[in-house]
């Protein structure tokens, strides 16, 4: 029950917060690509089974390798890709967190 709270909180808790907190003047815009975030599960579909409560997402699926995640982080770099940068690691600290819960 932990897991489960802490993976889909980080997913659908931070980006609310993070949106309300800092980006005031555009919240629900900016919330809605944070919540966004959640699309590049959209790896799993390649993979078999599609979903397996006991599987590590990270450097399993294309969407969650190392170079995929390094990707994410010069998203930060650059204004106009800033908030999908958080939005995709956001996804990936979920996942994370979720790896060392198993």
């Amino acid at each position: 029950m932990l897991r489960f709270c802490v993976h889909y909180g980080i997913h659908f808790l931070l980006p609310i917060i993070i949106g309300l907190y800092f980006y005031k003047e555009h919240r629900l815009q900016i919330i809605l690509i944070l919540l966004a975030g959640i699309l590049i599960d959209l790896d799993h579909l390649w993979a078999n089974p599609i979903f397996d409560p006991n599987r590590c997402s990270i450097n399993f699926h294309l969407l969650h390798t190392y170079w995929a995640i390094a990707g994410y982080f010069l998203l930060l770099f650059f204004q106009k890709t800033r908030v999908f940068g958080i939005a995709f690691l956001i996804h990936i600290l979920a996942d994370t967190a979720d790896c060392y819960l198993m």
